[in-house]
């Protein structure tokens, strides 16, 4: 498949993306009494006017009729068997999308109901596609994964566990929607650099139509993910790690991790400030992510509210993040072949991440003693 091929492929699932975005705005007087967020109150909401939070309909449908559009304009690029290992993926993600979906429209679906649907669907993947990881380059674990049921279990906790991840960081304008972006083309280059045009293709579509829903999400916020979109795009994009390291077991794991590590250090820093440090539920909501202390830190310092854009903060934040995702993800592609080079980017990763946090919280570069629970509960000050 020529490379110009790719770029048309994603041409075509932003397009469709784009045009159901804008059906799904336009049409917002309609179904607007179930789509809208109406909680403009919650701990972890910034946005000013409540708007259709199924962002993901326009996603997914790109992908589905992006793909059909490409078809029938460019016969034979994509094969048969391709169209159909795709549309399967496809399907094998309902579970997931549905569960998020239903919960954009009822507000009533928990978390556990939420990654045990996600979990769902990678069990589906696993038995259709063959997409279960038996490698992961840790030791002793690689061992388990050679028992086929146990290589199972572990590729839907995986999966889950990312696609709450995407989840976890979706909380302002065209942020989660940028991480997917950076990441499904890291993935998608490690897919060119070994040959494999199928996880390429699987890379085009879903940027396009994340670029799609974007241009009515970012910066002004007319439209959001919501949780069916966010766990479909973790979904996604796990499958996409998934079915690498599957197809080619050469490949390090902690190259494909270190692609994906800032969602997934997010939320299992999270799970660790919630539960040892605040003694709380790890699932309890708090505005004490990275992202909402860029927000209150850095953005209200920097950045002056301006009232006939009463976006522009929350479309900022983004901008401080995206550029050094795309940094370590770029530094993953082009040197992360190796175990221990890519065990060194993801260590580097969890020290920038950690260095940071600390620096939002306490206005200066903090180490030592206590630091971490200090950090925790100062934030937890500064943010109320």
């Amino acid at each position: 498949m020529p490379e110009y091929q790719f770029v048309m492929l994603g041409l075509t699932a932003w397009g469709a993306s784009f045009a159901i975005s804008q059906i799904i705005v336009r049409s917002q007087k309609w179904h607007g009494r179930l789509t809208h967020d109406h909680d403009l109150e919650g701990v972890q909401k910034v946005h000013t006017a409540a708007v259709p939070r199924i962002g993901g309909l326009a996603v997914i449908g790109g992908i589905l009729l992006g793909l059909v559009l490409f078809q029938q304009l460019f016969p034979g690029q994509v094969s048969a068997n391709r169209a159909t290992r795709i549309y399967v993926l496809l399907g094998t993600s309902l579970p997931a999308f549905l569960a998020g979906l239903i919960e954009d429209f009822t507000k009533r679906v928990s978390v556990r109901v939420r990654l045990a649907a996600t979990a769902l669907s990678a069990l589906v993947a696993s038995l259709a596609l063959g997409a279960t990881v038996s490698e992961l380059d840790i030791w002793g674990l690689d061992t388990l994964l050679t028992i086929t049921p146990l290589a199972i279990v572990a590729t839907a906790v995986f999966v889950a566990g990312g696609s709450n991840a995407v989840n976890i960081i979706d909380g302002f304008n065209g942020l989660s929607g940028s991480a997917i972006i950076i990441m499904a083309a890291g993935l998608a280059a490690v897919g060119l650099q070994t040959g494999d045009t199928f996880v390429a293709v699987l890379g085009a579509l879903v940027i396009g139509a994340t670029l799609g829903f974007l241009m009515l999400n970012y910066p002004s916020g007319k439209l959001f993910l919501g949780d069916g979109g966010a766990y479909f795009l973790g979904f996604w994009v796990s499958e996409m790690a998934v079915l690498l390291l599957v197809r080619h077991p050469e490949l390090s794991a902690w190259q494909i991790l270190a692609i994906c590590a800032y969602p997934i250090i997010e939320v299992l820093y999270s799970i660790y400030r919630r539960k040892f440090v605040r003694k709380v539920s790890p699932g309890a909501p708090d505005a004490l992510h990275l992202h909402g202390l860029v927000f209150r830190r850095l953005v209200f310092k920097y950045v002056p509210r301006d009232a006939s854009r009463p976006w522009k903060r929350n479309a900022m934040v983004p901008c401080f993040i995206a550029p050094a995702v795309a940094v370590c993800v770029a530094v993953s592609v082009s040197l992360g072949h190796s175990t221990p080079a890519s065990l060194a980017i993801v260590f580097a990763q969890v020290v920038l991440y950690v260095a940071c946090y600390g620096r939002l919280v306490r206005g200066r570069w903090t180490a030592g003693r206590n630091s971490t629970a200090g950090i925790a509960l100062d934030a937890e000050v500064e943010v109320r």
